[in-house]
C-alpha cells in the first residue's frame, strides 16, 4: 500500500466503465499538486520536491480488467465506480484490499443508497465519494487515502450514520425478543435461524424430532413468529455470537 513520504507521487488508477468519466478523471488528477497550507490545493501541476502528487498510472473498465493493471503497476490508491458490468465495485473493492499489497480504495459513484455505502465499506473501501463533489474534493480525498485517512462524502457519513442507527435498533429489539426464551429455545432458535431442520437440530442438540418440534412450535408462538423464514430474519438481527446461544 501507500504511506510514501516525501516527493514520491502518489499512485492511482481509475476504474469506470464510461470513457468520457475516466478521461474527466485522468485529467483532474494527473500531475496535481497537493497545497502546502493548510492542507488546501493550489490548483498547481508539476512536482516541486517535498510536495506530493498525483500520477494516475492505470485505467480500467470494470473490476476483472482492474487485476492485470494491479499486477502491471504499483499502485497507492484505486479510484472505483460501482455499478459497472463484468465485475462490480464492491466486488472489485473486495478483491484489491485481499491483494498482498493492497491499494487503498476511494468508490466514486453517482449512488449512495444504505446498501451500497455500507457494501463498499464493508468490502475494504477506504473512502466513498460522490461523483457530484467538487474537484478539489476528489483531490483531497485521493491525498487523504494515501495518507490513510478515512474519505467521506458528507451525505454519505449522513447516510452512514442513519443506517448504523437502524441496524442498531434492529439489533436491540431482535436480542430482547429472544432473551424472553430459554437457554434451550434460543439454541433452538439459533439453529432454525440458520436453516436448520428440525432434523439438523436435533442431532445437533441431541433431542429426539418430538422435542424439537415442540420447542421450534413453542419458539415460534413466544416470539410472534408466523414461520421459520421470520424467525430466520429475527435471527439475523440479533447478530448472535454462535457461543452467545
Amino acid at each position: 500500500m501507500s504511506g510514501r513520504a516525501g516527493d514520491a507521487p502518489v499512485r492511482v488508477v481509475v476504474v469506470d466503465d464510461d470513457a468520457l468519466v475516466r478521461r474527466a478523471l485522468v485529467t483532474l488528477l494527473d500531475g496535481v499538486r497537493e497545497g502546502v497550507r493548510e492542507g488546501v490545493l493550489d490548483g498547481t501541476r508539476g512536482g516541486d520536491r517535498g510536495v506530493r502528487r498525483i500520477e494516475v498510472v492505470g485505467e480500467a473498465s470494470d473490476g476483472g480488467t482492474l487485476e492485470p493493471v494491479l499486477d502491471a503497476h504499483p499502485t497507492d490508491v484505486v479510484l472505483m465506480d460501482l455499478r459497472m458490468p463484468g465485475v462490480r465495485g464492491i466486488e472489485a473493492t473486495r478483491r484489491v484490499t485481499r491483494r498482498p499489497t493492497a491499494p487503498r480504495v476511494v468508490v466514486l459513484t453517482t449512488f449512495d443508497t444504505d446498501d451500497e455505502v455500507a457494501g463498499a465499506l464493508q468490502a475494504g473501501a477506504a473512502g466513498y465519494l460522490l461523483k457530484d463533489a467538487p474537484p478539489d474534493r476528489i483531490v483531497a480525498g485521493v491525498f487523504a487515502a494515501a495518507a490513510g485517512e478515512p474519505v467521506l462524502a458528507p451525505a454519505v457519513a449522513r447516510h452512514l450514520v442513519t443506517h448504523l442507527t437502524t441496524v442498531t435498533a434492529a439489533q436491540d429489539e431482535a436480542r430482547a425478543a429472544l432473551a424472553a426464551l430459554t437457554p434451550r429455545e434460543r439454541e433452538v432458535a439459533q439453529l432454525v435461524g440458520q436453516g436448520a431442520s428440525n432434523a439438523e437440530v436435533g442431532s445437533a442438540l441431541f433431542l429426539s424430532l418430538p422435542t424439537v418440534k415442540a420447542y421450534v412450535s413453542s419458539v415460534l408462538d413466544k416470539l410472534g413468529c408466523p414461520n421459520r423464514t421470520r424467525l430466520a430474519l429475527l435471527v439475523r438481527d440479533a447478530r448472535l455470537d454462535p457461543s452467545d446461544g
